[in-house]
């Protein structure tokens, strides 16, 4: 459901709550009061003001995503309060850094989810410019779904495909209406987890100007960012049904083709690491041609029987015994990444070696938490070599 759908259907369900209010108003002032129909009627309404409060949260989070989403060029400059919020934080982190006093009360004083110290907040707007640089990495964040969250920990309830059944065939007009099937709702809870690193500032950085480092700041988070959320999907992308080894290309054409429900095969994909890619992009047909095809619309890109291969560095996704990553789904479906963003900064010049050689080391902090929602749209195969296909015609010789 995209943005004006949620829209529409929030201010209908706004609507059926008034219209349901005029009806209990009504109900009250009846000579003739009905307390069961009364009592219905309350139900109802109460039912829908639950429909419509939670469709006006599903609707900020997704106006919050697009907003998230939106190319630097659409986006409004920084205004003059923004700005001085920015300034503030490069000030605010030298303070740190330098060990000002009144700095040091502020970042030490602050408490996290956990009532640890939480430090120095980033900024929304780096945080931003964080997340922008960690794009341009091999994030694995981009294929999962993401959903931001104000609380340490939670739940949310889906349904898996498989689980859903169709509405009953009604042969005879006059027959009675029965009720759904109770769909099978598994509860998903999560629990954000905080996930820190430690570097070291030379003084040389302390004295460059702010653009320098806040580009240093955004650069080096951004791939701890990168490091670590990758190392936490894949830990969760390892848990889905696993596939017997792959031999050959009819194995992987097997995955495709039974891999996951046919509800979501259009939003699946291969994914596989740079030395699966290499070992797939050498396998030939019977006439000596590769079979894996690029992508006409990204010829940089390759495609198995219309789905799209992803491909991520080994560093990130390795080999395991031997063996090449081959996963396939829809990883939006199967990993949901519930998002604090509440990065902060705490530094010290006593801890880790700093105090002795007079160095300053800096922690960022990173909150989140990942977890597996659907099992059964993602599967984890596997393969070492795929042979090449063998001619299945015998040539005749003339007598």
């Amino acid at each position: 459901m995209n943005i004006n759908e949620l829209n529409n259907a929030w201010i209908e369900s706004g609507q059926k709550v008034a219209d349901l209010n005029m009806q209990i108003n009504a109900a009250l002032i009846d000579d003739n009061y009905d307390e069961e129909k009364f009592a219905n009627l309350k139900a109802q309404r109460d039912k829908e003001v639950a429909r419509r409060d939670s469709l006006k949260e599903q609707l900020d989070t997704a106006r919050a995503e697009q907003v998230y989403n939106m190319p630097d060029s659409v986006k409004e400059p920084l205004n003059d309060n923004e700005k001085d919020l920015k300034a503030k934080f490069v000030k605010d982190f030298i303070g740190m850094m330098n060990n000002d006093p009144k700095v040091l009360a502020m970042v030490t004083s602050s408490k996290d989810d956990s009532g640890n110290n939480a430090g120095l907040t980033i900024p929304e707007d780096i945080q931003t410019a964080i997340h922008q640089l960690v794009r341009r990495y091999d994030s694995l964040e981009q294929y999962v779904n993401r959903e931001s969250v104000s609380m340490p920990s939670g739940s949310r309830v889906f349904e898996k495909w498989t689980d859903v059944t169709p509405l009953a065939n009604l042969d005879d007009e006059t027959a009675a209406i029965g009720d759904n099937d109770d769909p099978k709702l598994t509860l998903i809870k999560f629990a954000i987890k905080r996930y820190a690193g430690i570097t070291t500032v030379t003084n040389t950085l302390l004295k460059d100007t702010a653009e320098n480092i806040l580009a240093w700041l955004s650069a080096w988070i951004a791939k701890k960012v990168v490091v670590t959320r990758n190392k936490a999907i894949i830990d969760v992308m390892n848990k889905a049904p696993k596939k017997p080894t792959i031999a050959d290309f009819d194995g992987i054409i097997d995955l495709i083709n039974t891999g996951v429900d046919p509800a979501i095969k259009t939003t699946s994909f291969l994914m596989t690491n740079t030395s699966g890619l290499n070992t797939l992009a050498k396998v030939k047909d019977a006439m000596g041609r590769y079979l894996l095809q690029p992508d006409p619309k990204q010829p940089d890109q390759y495609i198995i029987k219309g789905k799209r291969v992803i491909e991520i560095a080994d560093r990130w996704l390795p080999d395991n015994s031997g063996n090449h990553p081959l996963y396939y789904g829809d990883l939006k479906q199967a990993v949901t990444l519930f998002d604090r963003e509440n990065m902060s900064l705490l530094s010290t010049n006593i801890g880790g070696g700093a105090f002795e050689k007079d160095l300053t080391k800096v922690r960022v902090i990173d909150r989140f938490d990942v977890v597996a929602t659907d099992s059964e749209a993602w599967v984890a195969g596997s393969f070492k070599t795929i042979k090449d296909q063998e001619a299945n015609l015998a040539g005749t010789s003339k007598a």
